[in-house]
């Protein structure tokens, strides 16, 4: 709050020191706006001057006009009594003499006067001239003065435009400081009251906590003088004996982690097998194919050796599998305890002797390779990197080696690494892969370089470019697997070293993997013995799982009651039915008792008719007559029935065995019997399950009704939170007016200064602008 305060009373004096400069600005223009007030009036003052003298001039040029066309008419009427007088001299000499000697009298007096005028009209010409070549330079002047007083107005104009833009802007930007500044200060004076309340609340508990614990502590005391008379964690060896508190936290995620790393380690090993076997088949193939021609020894023994690789290979899966497997949820699982890391070491030092056998081979091989005669430059380069990369590869191997072993030291031989070496050790087994992994990048490139150089080669078969792409696959497979590897092992590091560290408490580490053991067996015992304790529960269904189910309990359609009614009702049809099959099983026997008895009568007729026709055939000769007439005259009677169609002829010698007929009716007398049950069953079914379902959608129907109610509970609760939160955003708004208002009174005061000096500059541009047209006017 402190903060924000400072740092408004800072934007103040900023504001403060802008319009304290402003009032300087303003003043310099006020001064500059009075000079050119000055300059206006000098200017006024000279205009009237000189068009004074200009109105002198007009009139002495106007006087001089009229006074020479006087002076013309005078003399045109001089030589009209000049032309008069010499019509008369004709008429008489004397007259003319007289006349004469008057008249040049006259002249001379005319032409002296004559003379003086045009001296004057010459020298009124010569001081208009010159007047009107002052009032023309004078003019030019005027208009070249009045164009830099002009443009100096625009320039001011501009000026005073920018200042007032940019104050206005400032001003506002400064009113939405002030504004975040406030609305800043209050939520910080909200929660230094929230502080002060919550400070006042935990000294209140930190009160009460030290009371209880001090209690706690003597009671805790007191038994302990009393009860323990040995105290086991004041030495190494008996501590270590103790069973350190269970985290499971890291033990899932140890667990966890050792999961992905056996998923790593699996496609390691997957990769491995074909890259080893896919290099036998290379080997066999190229330069030289076995097929066709003995390949050399050497690269026999290096094939011989590559078909060996499932056996130092596999057991590297196993190792890390057992590993994986060792670390339960149950277990302390520290670098002491786990034996197995000891076996996967073993099985990784087993794969490096199998890397150092066949390394020479392999580059022997390379060299071979390089001396035959398809091998191009490229190619040999290429071998010889290659040649390079198997080196580094199987030392990235021994140093990996060295640092599991290392590992797996403390399981064995506490001794041989310390506690404080651990993450020294776990931070070189990470640069260690991601040492394998770049030389794997390396291998994958040169090895793809070296499959197109040798696609080029003029005896490359499908078999070489098939076998180059699954070594060029192997290869990516190995790359992407020890790429996740290393950035696993890098990511967790810092959790491998917390999370194998810990010990007893009160110790630093344990003594022995002999007292690791005996602890873990301590552990097993207090878990047993606490097993004991606890007393055996009846089953029960858990809480989280019955309140999941309530909603599908409450909706269902096996409800106890609806359960009991379909009980019920099925209970009431089984006796149905069984009243039914009573009452058929009745009607079944009448019905064996009517046909034992209609077959009687048949038998009983069918003698007499025998007997009868054996009367006819002795007496009648044309039998074979009769016989086609009563053959013609017979047809087939067809009698329909709810049992069925039953076809019935008059022929009583070609009429249906009766036991056969009796069959026949029993037969279908049954089957619509329970084809009239299994629909009466079907109905039955489909009615209960249609009253469950209504049942259920009742059900549901209530429950909605109840969560709509909630619902609009709810929405009450929010609109009435809203209505409040609105009463709050109007008082705050009207403050924030009033602040606005404030700000706008003073931003008009300014305004109002600006016009002033506005209008100001406007009069001088009219008054400027008034002068340069009655100049142009002259």
């Amino acid at each position: 709050m402190a903060a924000g305060a400072a740092e408004l009373q800072g934007k103040y004096q900023k504001l403060a020191q802008e319009y304290s400069k402003l009032r300087a600005q303003n003043q310099v223009l006020k001064k500059g706006v009075v000079d050119e007030q000055a300059n206006s009036a000098s200017l006024k003052e000279q205009l009237k001057m000189k068009d004074q003298s200009l109105r002198k001039l007009q009139q002495e040029m106007d006087s001089l006009t009229f006074r020479n066309q006087q002076l013309a008419k005078r003399v045109e009427l001089l030589q009209d009594e000049l032309t008069l007088s010499e019509a008369r001299g004709k008429k008489s000499k004397k007259s003319v003499e007289s006349s004469s000697q008057l008249s040049q009298e006259q002249k001379s007096v005319f032409n002296e006067d004559l003379q003086k005028k045009i001296e004057e009209n010459e020298r009124l010409h010569i001081l208009f001239f010159e007047a009107d070549e002052q009032h023309k330079r004078l003019e030019a002047e005027l208009r070249t003065r009045l164009e830099v007083l002009e443009t100096d107005a625009a320039q001011h104009q501009a000026v005073v435009d920018s200042l007032t833009k940019k104050y206005t802007d400032a001003i506002e930007k400064l009113q939405n400081d002030k504004a975040k500044l406030e609305i800043k200060s209050q939520t910080l004076e909200r929660e230094a009251k929230d502080c002060r309340l919550r400070t006042e609340e935990c000294q209140q508990q930190l009160k009460n906590l030290q009371a209880a614990l001090g209690s706690r502590l003597e009671e805790s005391l007191c038994i302990i003088n009393e009860k323990v008379p040995f105290n086991d964690t004041r030495s190494n060896r008996y501590n270590a004996l103790n069973v350190p508190l269970h985290n499971r936290r890291y033990q899932l995620k140890l667990r966890d982690l050792a999961g992905k790393a056996l998923a790593f380690v699996q496609e390691l090993v997957t990769a491995l097998l074909n890259f080893h076997t896919y290099t036998e088949q290379k080997v066999q193939i190229f330069p030289i194919d076995s097929a066709t021609d003995t390949i050399s020894p050497l690269n026999q023994k290096f094939s011989q050796y590559l078909h060996e690789n499932a056996s130092y290979v596999r057991p590297l899966e196993e190792g890390m599998l057992h590993l994986f497997e060792s670390i339960t949820e149950d277990t302390v699982t520290v670098l002491e305890t786990t034996v197995k890391l000891k076996a996967f070491s073993e099985h990784l030092a087993s794969y490096l002797c199998f890397l150092r056998k066949i390394l020479p081979y392999q580059l022997k091989s390379l060299e071979e390779e390089c001396e035959s005669s398809l091998c191009t430059a490229a190619l040999r380069a290429r071998n010889m990197e290659l040649h390079r990369d198997m080196k580094r590869l199987t030392a990235v191997f021994e140093k990996l080696h060295t640092y599991v072993s290392l590992l797996a030291l403390p399981s064995t031989k506490p001794e041989g690494l310390l506690r404080t070496n651990y993450n020294f050790v776990f931070t070189n087994i990470a640069a260690s892969l991601h040492g394998f992994h770049d030389v794997l990048k390396d291998i994958s490139k040169h090895y793809s370089q070296k499959a197109t150089l040798e696609q080029d080669v003029p005896t490359a078969t499908q078999k070489l470019i098939t076998t180059n792409d699954c070594i060029l696959s192997s290869v990516a497979a190995l790359t992407n697997g020890a790429g996740k590897i290393a950035s696993f092992f890098s990511n967790n590091l810092d959790h491998f070293t917390a999370s194998l560290s810990y010990g007893p408490k009160g110790g630093t580490e344990f003594i022995s993997p002999l007292s690791a053991e005996c602890m873990l067996q301590y552990k097993k015992k207090a878990a047993a013995y606490m097993k004991s304790l606890k007393k055996p529960c009846a089953d029960s269904v858990p809480y989280e799982e019955a309140l999941a189910n309530r909603r599908v309990l409450l909706s269902s359609t096996e409800s106890r009651e609806g359960l009991a009614q379909q009980v019920q009702q099925s209970l009431e049809k089984i006796a149905k039915l069984e009243q039914e099959k009573e009452h058929w099983m009745l009607e079944a026997q009448l019905a064996k008792i009517k046909l034992e008895k209609e077959n009687q009568k048949l038998k009983n007729s069918l003698s007499a008719n025998l007997t009868e026709t054996m009367q006819e055939h002795s007496i009648l000769p044309n039998v074979a007559e009769q016989k086609k007439e009563t053959t013609e005259k017979r047809e087939p009677i067809k009698s329909t029935s709810l049992i069925g169609m039953l076809t019935i002829t008059t022929d009583n010698e070609k009429a249906p065995d009766v036991e056969s007929r009796e069959d026949l009716i029993k037969t279908h007398y049954m089957a619509r019997i329970a084809e009239l049950t299994s629909h009466l069953q079907l109905a039955d079914s489909k009615s209960v399950h249609f009253h469950a379902e209504c049942r259920a959608l009742a059900k549901r129907l209530s429950l909605a009704e109840k969560s709509k109610e909630s619902l609009t509970e709810e929405l009450k609760a929010a609109s009435q939170n809203i209505s409040r939160l609105q009463d709050e955003l109007m008082t705050t708004k009207r403050s924030y007016e009033d602040q606005l208002s404030m700000m706008s009174d003073h931003l008009c005061s300014m305004n109002e200064t600006l016009t002033k000096q506005r209008e100001e500059i406007d009069t001088l541009k009219m008054a400027s602008k008034g002068n340069s047209k009655k100049n142009k006017s002259r």
